[in-house]
């Protein structure tokens, strides 16, 4: 007989879906994630009311950590909400950290071109060229899908190698820094070339403001635009998209450029915001991070806002833990996994209950 005394069970959909539920189920994740981290802080030998205060209160106890918190989820923020578009329909774009590579590319590569003018015109340029930098590298899977029906999961992920690939050649070759003393970086911007700091006490810089203003644009481009509304319809009820005319093809035009294009902005933010150059690291996984970002945040830019500092809070705490508690620094991988496993059990006990359907027959 099985530990369950022979009852079979089997998942089934609800009839009806409770919304309260579904709107708390991220704060649920969060929850749990805290107290099986506590949980995993105890099992490494940390004391884990110590841990936890170390990974979420002191990354903000005082105004410039705090600065950093917006520094950090600048980046989160932007890839999330381009993702959110495409995900909305249905179009997966899992590429984002390539495309925030080729946009700090594109922008950097301006800054370059520039090295030693100035004038109020190279900072735009460097914006509409990451933009545009971070679109043209999400089009490509763009048009794979629509002309050759490739799956953009796959191409879209194999490009950001891609981009690591070039972003790498680049630095150790042509765009290598003379005084460098071969370290793979680009020469240092110039001051008309990095995003200029918004306080003298904090680290946030224009970037962080680009972040901020591009929340309620994507609320409304998702919310009150009528390319909005064929992305969500084709999301919801892909049949229904077909009867009203849709092109399929278009959907994933939309989804794939927006959040190309976005992506592309958060690159230009780290290279002319806290780096000043190019170098052959540039995000720590912000692309995928963003990914658990816009599931956290439900897809709306508003959650997305806050879902991003949730995250770039993982991130500070993550290396504040490993200095004052000796935590290995891969605790933040595990963190932000856990949080993505709870989020997707949360959500699959919103949508589906277990029922019991009788026992196995001995």
């Amino acid at each position: 007989m099985s530990p369950l005394g022979g009852m079979r069970f089997q998942i089934e959909p609800r009839l009806e879906q409770s919304r309260a539920i579904r709107t708390l189920a991220p704060l649920i994740a969060v929850v749990l994630t805290v107290l099986v981290g506590a949980v995993m802080f105890a099992a490494l030998g940390v004391d884990p009311l110590a841990a936890l205060a170390s990974f979420f209160l002191h990354p903000v106890d005082t105004l410039p950590e705090l600065g950093d918190i917006g520094v950090k989820a600048a980046p989160l923020m932007l890839c999330a909400l381009g993702l959110a578009v495409g995900f909305r329909g249905n179009v997966w774009n899992i590429g984002a950290e390539g495309q925030l590579i080729v946009g700090a590319l594109a922008g950097g590569g301006v800054a370059l071109a520039f090295h030693g003018a100035t004038g109020w015109y190279i900072l735009p340029l460097m914006v509409a060229a990451a933009f545009a930098g971070g679109a043209a590298w999400a089009a490509i899977p763009a048009f794979l899908r629509t002309r050759f029906h490739a799956n953009e999961i796959l191409t879209s992920l194999m490009l950001t190698y891609v981009a690591a690939q070039l972003l790498g050649f680049l630095v150790h070759g042509p765009w290598r820094s003379p005084d460098a003393f071969n370290f793979p970086v680009s020469r240092d911007f110039g001051d008309d070339a990095r995003l200029p700091y918004l306080t003298d006490t904090t680290e946030l810089h224009l970037g962080v403001l680009f972040a901020v203003i591009a929340v309620p644009l994507m609320w409304v481009l998702t919310q009150r635009s009528y390319a909005g509304f064929q992305v969500q319809v084709a999301g919801l009820a892909p049949r229904a998209a077909d009867y009203a005319g849709f092109k399929s093809s278009r959907i994933v035009w939309i989804g794939m450029l927006s959040g190309g294009a976005l992506a592309g902005l958060a690159g230009l933010g780290e290279v002319a915001g806290p780096i000043g150059k190019l170098q052959d690291q540039i995000s720590p996984g912000y692309g995928f991070a963003a990914i658990i970002v816009a599931f956290l945040g439900r897809l709306h830019p508003v959650g997305i806002f806050f879902a991003s500092l949730l995250m770039a809070l993982l991130y500070l705490g993550g290396g504040t833990a490993q200095i004052e508690m000796q935590i290995p620094p891969a605790v933040t991988g595990v963190f932000q996994g856990m949080l993505l496993f709870f989020l997707l059990g949360a959500d699959l006990f919103v949508g589906y209950r277990i029922r019991r359907v009788g026992r196995v027959a001995a």
